[in-house]
């Protein structure tokens, strides 16, 4: 019993790690599509296109689904169906969400959006009512290996960044919006791909939760990352030691 009980644990892992990739796939083809659409198909002359095609690459995406997303955006009326809306609420314990979605139906998004947050304990917010608590900055990772500190840094630097942080297995570096393309292009130029290539909203000032709280605000989460018109999730806690 225990062999079959930890075989159909694997196989429920497996399906859960599925499902979400897939949900990751279709949000990359969901923001490489629009932006095609509103930008052209050019990667060279589409700062954003160029960011969503990076990101596909960094979650191994075969190209043949990116060259088809693209190629989507030409033919296809879907991408102009889409709205781009930024949704701010409070889950529990008043730790704040910035949530952006594609959505051909905002009205419903934003209905689902609201219960979602109230049956978590929360609310929605107005516009402006959280990411006042958050930086919109540019990040940029890549990992370590064959990178040295100094290289990394010297190049950020030169390009714009305001700072280079180095973790144990990648480095980050930060910069501000205005200079994301900028800085981006030249790390690439240098050391290749990024692990990721972004811009995110960053917290001033985290919430911290206690590990009691911690299980309602990650179920807040899983709902809202299941939610097929969400796109991004940022959010402002911090769990206490």
């Amino acid at each position: 019993m225990s062999g079959h009980s930890k075989f159909k644990t694997i196989m429920h892992r497996k399906g859960a790690q599925d499902a979400k990739r897939s949900r990751v796939f279709a949000r990359l083809v969901r923001e490489i599509t629009v932006a095609a659409k509103l930008g052209g198909g050019d990667v060279d002359h589409n700062p954003r296109l160029r960011a969503a095609v990076i990101a596909a690459r960094a979650e191994s995406m075969p190209k043949d689904n990116i060259d088809k997303a693209i190629k989507k955006a030409e033919s296809s009326l879907d991408a102009d169906k889409l709205e781009e809306i930024r949704y701010e609420g409070f889950g529990p314990k008043g730790v704040a969400f910035i949530i952006e979605c594609f959505s051909d139906n905002k009205n419903k998004t934003a209905a689902d959006i609201r219960s979602f947050l109230r049956k978590s304990g929360g609310d929605l917010g107005t516009p402006g009512s959280v990411t006042y608590l958050f930086d919109r900055v540019g990040i940029i990772k890549f990992n370590k290996e064959n990178i040295n500190f100094d290289d990394i840094f010297e190049v950020a630097v030169n390009a714009g960044a305001d700072e280079v942080e180095d973790y144990d297995d990648e480095y980050e570096v930060k910069c501000e919006v205005e200079r994301f393309t900028t800085v981006r292009d030249a790390l690439m130029e240098k050391f290749g791909d990024p692990k990721f290539a972004g811009l995110v909203w960053l917290p001033k000032s985290p919430v911290m939760v206690s590990a009691a709280d911690l299980e309602s605000i990650e179920k807040l989460e899983d709902i809202l990352d299941e939610y097929e018109a969400v796109q991004n999730l940022f959010s402002n806690y911090d769990t206490e030691e």
